[in-house]
């Protein structure tokens, strides 16, 4: 490599994500492969059903995607730790698993699970979301579950503190119209479910009974209204001293929202 090359290379290092020297990559790299009993890079696209350019352009720029090593983590049941460092077991408790293809999946304890803790590779500087599939209702319809996790989503942990507390946030996905277009159809919504306390005018997830609602909360005398931006819906006013009084549940606070083009 020149040092035009080198220069250039350099160039490229994101602090977005722990900048690595090509010695420090291809280690990475042969931890990965390792990880998943494959041999050769090959074999990693192959897992992660990429191209083995992608691995080739990662090298370029010095980085690696922080979803490749989440991939492995949870699939594999590696640690997420020693994939970045090769610090520390292999696996969580040095527990000896299957290769990632042979390997049967394991049912553990939330705890066992480091690429499931909200703030889990904090080496990273990234934390875990759980999606659950419960959708909350921005109109009518029922709770689907209650609160199954169905995945988890990787977030930048100092994007997340600064809008709250991360161990308490959950992904949801919102059905109906009542809250267009601030929020449509299929977005998902992300829930601090630290912030409890009713802010006049900011948006909340909100259950009643055995449905969920996303929606503008408002107080006022004996009275909780949540108002949908949608103006073809009425506001619901809940009388606090009322029959649903007990039934009403602030689950918690919007703070962020996201929308998929491609489903």
């Amino acid at each position: 490599m020149t040092k035009k090359e080198q220069k250039s290379s350099a160039s490229d290092f994101s602090s977005d994500f722990p900048s690595e020297s090509r010695m420090e990559f291809d280690a990475t790299i042969s931890r990965m492969v390792q990880a998943i009993g494959g041999k050769s890079q090959e074999d990693l696209a192959s897992f992660f059903e990429i191209s083995k350019d992608a691995i080739y352009k990662a090298g370029r720029q010095g980085k690696i995607p922080p979803a490749w090593f989440l991939t492995i983590g949870k699939k594999a049941g590696i640690s997420i730790d020693w994939l970045v460092s090769g610090v520390g077991p292999m696996r969580p408790g040095n527990a000896q698993a299957a290769p990632a293809e042979t390997q049967k999946p394991a049912v553990a304890p939330e705890d066992d699970l480091p690429w499931m803790a909200p703030e889990a590779a904090p080496s990273m500087g990234y934390a875990l979301v759980p999606k659950v599939k419960a959708r909350l209702c921005a109109g009518t319809g029922s709770l689907e579950t209650e609160g199954e996790v169905i995945g988890y989503y990787a977030f930048k942990l100092d994007f997340l503190q600064k809008k709250g507390r991360p161990k308490k946030m959950v992904l949801m996905d919102v059905a109906g119209d009542s809250m267009e277009p601030d929020v449509w159809n299929g977005d998902t919504v992300l829930i601090d479910e630290s912030q409890r306390d009713i802010i006049a005018g900011a948006m909340f997830a909100v259950g009643i009974e055995n449905e969920v609602f996303v929606k503008y909360l408002l107080r006022i005398p004996g009275k909780l209204v949540l108002k949908s931006k949608n103006s073809e819906y009425d506001p619901i006013e809940v009388d606090m001293n009322g029959d649903l009084a007990g039934a009403v549940r602030i689950i918690g606070r919007v703070v962020w929202s996201c929308r998929e083009y491609v489903r």
